[in-house]
């Protein structure tokens, strides 16, 4: 079955559709206009001067690395920390040629970097996959510089709304994903709380609500068909219904929207 929006064709992603490769979604969803405006704001707040030492924690493939190095200057240095060799690689490749970028291979509860030598840091969609976000935050702090600032972005998938006239499905794609497809779910909402335990004073919170019109854009950033397969599986919705709301949702028009939390916090 094919439906056509705007134009053009839509097709329902077929349940169980496989994920896609990490560093290629990662760099995707950075280029969306909806990832570029946040990390534009987040840039903004963290207010990096010339010549100071940025951390990127959970650097991932690199996509903001680049930017990180335009604003430390000549005579500053960015430093890019993933435990994912195939992650480091890519952020190799993309910033060959910045000689102010280093990145260092490493698990985010013991930084390799020295305590008090980041003059700001981010953490960027990577508190809501690792086991203990306080323990992490904890080790930001150690590793902050005194008057340092580090900014910290996460969604709150418990705020995910997914249009569509079965509203029931909806609601269990968005309670399988909050309970069984990602490990702290709603870690946004709580960013303030962990940031003040971590010892950092807390200087803003903002929320924004991202929105995706585009089936095949939110099938591919949000795993329509491949988490309401897995959805199914667990129980959450008979496969008769979910083969049904995908093919509504692609038959458009589209609206998914979800809550993403930023948080700048001193040292």
């Amino acid at each position: 079955m094919s439906t056509r929006r705007y134009g053009r064709t839509a097709q329902p992603g077929p349940l169980g559709a496989e994920r896609p490769e990490q560093s290629a979604y990662m760099l995707r969803t950075a280029a969306m206009e909806a990832g570029r405006a946040y990390k534009e704001h987040l840039l903004r707040l963290l207010d990096i001067r010339t010549g100071q030492t940025a951390l990127d924690a959970g650097c991932g493939p690199g996509a903001d690395l680049p930017a990180l190095a335009a604003r430390v200057g000549g005579p500053g240095r960015v430093i890019g920390v993933d435990r994912d060799p195939a992650m480091l690689a890519e952020a190799r490749r993309r910033t060959a040629g910045l000689a102010r970028v280093e990145l260092r291979e490493g698990d985010l509860n013991a930084l390799p970097v020295a305590d008090g030598s980041v003059d700001r840091a981010k953490i960027d969609r990577v508190l809501m996959h690792v086991p203990d976000p306080a323990a992490v935050l904890a080790r930001l702090h150690t590793a902050t510089a005194p008057g340092g600032l580090v900014g910290l972005v996460e969604p709150d998938w418990d705020t995910l709304a997914v249009d569509s006239e079965d509203l029931d499905t909806s609601r269990a794609f968005t309670r399988y994903t909050v309970t069984e497809a990602v490990r702290n779910a709603t870690v946004g909402r709580s960013l303030g709380r962990l940031a003040e335990r971590a010892g950092f004073t807390v200087e803003t919170v903002c929320a924004a609500a991202p929105v995706l019109r585009d089936f095949e854009t939110a099938d591919y950033t949000l795993g329509l068909g491949r988490n309401i397969r897995k959805a199914v599986t667990a129980g959450y919705v008979t496969e008769a219904r979910a083969h049904r709301w995908l093919a509504g949702l692609a038959a458009g028009p589209f609206h998914a929207s979800f809550t993403l939390v930023t948080v700048l916090a001193r040292r």
